[in-house]
C-alpha cells in the first residue's frame, strides 16, 4: 500500500469514527463541536485525496466523490454559516448522516475488495452478501438519520460577532 493511499486510508478511518460519535451526540440532541469538525474536515480530506488517485473516465467513486462534496458543503454551511437556525438545523442533520453514510459505503466496498473472506462471497460486489451488507447499512442510516433529526434541537448556536 502506497503512502498516498494509507493517508487516503487513515483519514476516511478517523472521520467514520469521529462521524460516529458525532451522530452519538446528534441522537442524544447534543452537538460536539470537537468531534463534529473533526469528522467535517477529515471527512473532506478523504473525498479530496480521493479525487487524486489515478483513474479513467468517471467511476462510482468519482460519482460518491462529488456527491460527498456537495452533501459537505451544505453540512458545513449549515452549520457554520447558519448557525443551525430553523431549517438549517434539519439540513445539518442530513448532512452529517448522509456524509457519514457514504463514508461508511465507501468502507464496505473496500471491505468486500480487500478482506480475502469477504472477497470470496461477493468477488464481483454483484453476489447477495454484498447487496445484504450494503442494504444494512442503508436501513440503519435511514433509521438513525430520521431519529435523529426528529430528535437533534439543540439551542441554535450563537452567532459569531467576529464572523459576521
Amino acid at each position: 500500500m502506497s503512502a498516498f493511499t494509507l493517508f487516503h486510508v487513515a483519514l476516511s478511518l478517523v472521520g467514520i469514527v469521529a462521524g460516529l460519535l458525532v451522530m452519538a451526540g446528534l441522537l442524544q440532541s447534543r452537538h460536539l463541536p470537537g468531534w463534529t469538525a473533526l469528522f467535517l474536515v477529515t471527512t473532506a480530506a478523504t473525498t479530496v485525496t480521493g479525487f487524486l488517485f489515478p483513474f479513467r473516465g468517471f467511476t462510482p467513486a468519482l460519482g460518491v466523490g462529488v456527491v460527498s462534496s456537495a452533501v459537505l458543503a451544505a453540512t458545513a454551511y449549515a452549520l457554520y454559516a447558519r448557525r443551525l437556525a430553523g431549517r438549517w438545523r434539519g439540513t445539518y442533520v442530513l448532512g452529517a448522516t448522509v456524509s457519514l453514510y457514504l463514508n461508511v459505503f465507501v468502507l464496505v466496498v473496500q471491505l468486500f475488495d480487500k478482506v480475502p473472506g469477504l472477497h470470496a462471497l461477493a468477488p464481483t460486489q454483484q453476489e447477495p452478501p454484498f447487496a445484504i451488507a450494503q442494504g444494512i447499512v442503508l436501513v440503519l442510516f435511514v433509521a438513525v438519520g430520521f431519529v435523529a433529526v426528529r430528535g437533534f434541537h439543540p439551542v441554535e448556536l450563537p452567532v459569531d460577532a467576529h464572523a459576521a
